[in-house]
């Protein structure tokens, strides 16, 4: 790797870490975990199930389930995860929006790999259906993945989704 691709790298990973907004840097709650490739040393290669609730909407959680790479380079969080996620939003209790929503957002965004690939969900509202939509996708600074999963949640008419102007 040259040295001006090594600056032009360094400079990418400084403004994607300045511009992270109020993204929730999140690490869900580990529901469960599915071992799929035994490792002799080092954690198994595995999928991992995670709940996230929805930080604007209570009452509402994404459960994501994605790929863990093992063996000793997934143990010490070396490894780059795949791209692939499936994800799950459901009401759980009473939805309330405290606040307006943004008419889409990033709402949750975890490190897959040790500094370029990130999980990200984003909330969308669909006013015409009363209904939030969640996507997941992976992303790398150098090449994205479209890899994706879309869910939808419908709310309740007599709960009306403020979004902000």
């Amino acid at each position: 790797m040259t040295a001006a691709r090594t600056l032009a790298t360094a400079a990418v990973v400084a403004l994607a870490a300045l511009a992270g907004g109020t993204v929730q840097a999140a690490s869900g709650e580990k529901i469960g975990t599915v071992d799929t490739a035994f490792q002799w040393i080092g954690r198994d290669h595995d999928i991992i199930v995670e709940a996230y609730d929805d930080p604007g909407v209570r009452g509402v959680t994404c459960y994501v389930s994605r790929a863990r790479i093992g063996g000793v380079k997934g143990t010490l969080g070396l490894a780059e995860d795949r791209a692939e996620a499936s994800i799950a939003c459901r009401q759980v209790g009473p939805i309330s929006i405290p606040e307006p929503l943004k008419k889409q957002e990033e709402v949750f965004s975890e490190r897959m790999s040790i500094l370029f690939k990130r999980l990200r969900i984003v909330r969308m509202v669909d006013p015409a259906r009363n209904t939030l939509v969640y996507l997941t996708y992976s992303d790398k600074l150098i090449d994205g993945s479209p890899q994706n999963s879309v869910t939808a949640v419908p709310v309740d008419r007599a709960t009306a989704i403020p979004l902000r102007k």
